[in-house]
């Protein structure tokens, strides 16, 4: 048996960006540290920060499951059997900054972050290119929107197990709830069928926001371009204090937008303006100023 250890810097994201429903999402400068070592056959986790609720699950651990399915992928791809002499056994050490279950793409940073070490650490790892690995980590997520800029940074573009990636260069500010929100539970609120009007107005809406985005128009054009008519309606009795803030903030002129499944809400603004306006955020949010990442997870040396 071999040995190895690797640490993965994996980035928050935020999905959809209001009309781009499963297929735009942005990577942000809020990011996880997770640190993994094979040894022997037991599986060690420990969990600073967000998630140590979870910390106790061991071979059901998202990083794990997703560690062990890229090791045996990449023997597919390669051709080898490699994997198996790496042994079982796992410590995870996770250094946690990204909200669970609060729309910032946790689960997509866990699983980003088992398929990175498991290339690190694989004699063969570079058999799964960027590709390879997008494919399976919307295999494993069920949906690219989120695992795309985790893995690519930027500004993507999903579709299927595809994405292309846009450098974009912004602040955003994220209000993140202290109340959590299954994204199992806000998919389940969405309705089988829409109206064709409202995928039509969508459609229209998604390709004007990366036009919007990537040339650094207003934001007159920017609110235009966040109005969504798939998801955030339906959603909004789930997280009826997402759904004010969002009012409040577009009533003042500030593209805003639930954060992927929510209950966070993401705004094309920066946190200066937020201050100084006092633009109806009230109590209970934690206001976290970021920035797009240009870079997505990546190895740390």
């Amino acid at each position: 048996m071999t040995s190895g250890r690797v640490t993965v810097e994996v980035p928050a994201t935020s999905a959809n960006l209001g009309p781009g429903f499963d297929s735009l999402g942005l990577a942000l400068t809020l990011t996880d540290l997770v640190t993994v070592e094979l040894t022997g056959d037991d599986v060690v986790i420990e969990v600073e920060g967000e998630g140590t609720e979870v910390a106790g699950r061991g071979d059901g651990h998202l990083i794990v499951t997703t560690l062990r399915d890229a090791l045996d992928a990449i023997d597919r791809l390669a051709g080898t059997t490699e994997a198996a002499a790496l042994g079982k056994g796992v410590r995870l050490r996770c250094v946690n900054r990204i909200p669970h279950s609060r729309g910032l793409g946790s689960s997509s940073a866990a699983i980003i972050a088992g398929i990175l070490a498991a290339r690190a650490l694989h004699p063969r790892g570079e058999a799964m290119d960027d590709a390879e690995a997008l494919r399976l980590a919307t295999a494993i997520e069920g949906h690219p929107d989120n695992v795309a800029p985790c893995l690519l940074g930027g500004l993507t573009i999903a579709w299927g197990d595809r994405a292309v990636r846009l450098d974009l260069d912004r602040e955003v500010v994220a209000f993140v709830p202290d109340t959590r929100l299954a994204t199992a539970r806000a998919r389940g609120l969405l309705p089988e069928t829409v109206p064709h009007g409202d995928a039509a107005a969508n459609a229209g809406r998604a390709a004007l926001l990366v036009t919007a985005l990537t040339r650094g128009l207003d934001d007159a054009v920017l609110l235009d371009a966040t109005e969504d008519r798939l998801h955030q309606e339906y959603r909004a009795p789930a997280m009826p204090e997402s759904a004010a803030l969002i009012r409040n903030l577009r009533e003042s002129g500030v593209p805003a937008v639930v954060s992927g499944a929510g209950p966070s809400v993401l705004a094309f603004t920066s946190a200066s303006r937020v201050d100084s306006n006092a633009l109806g955020v009230g109590t209970g949010w934690h206001v976290h100023p970021l920035r797009v990442a240009p870079l997505g997870a990546c190895v740390r040396t």
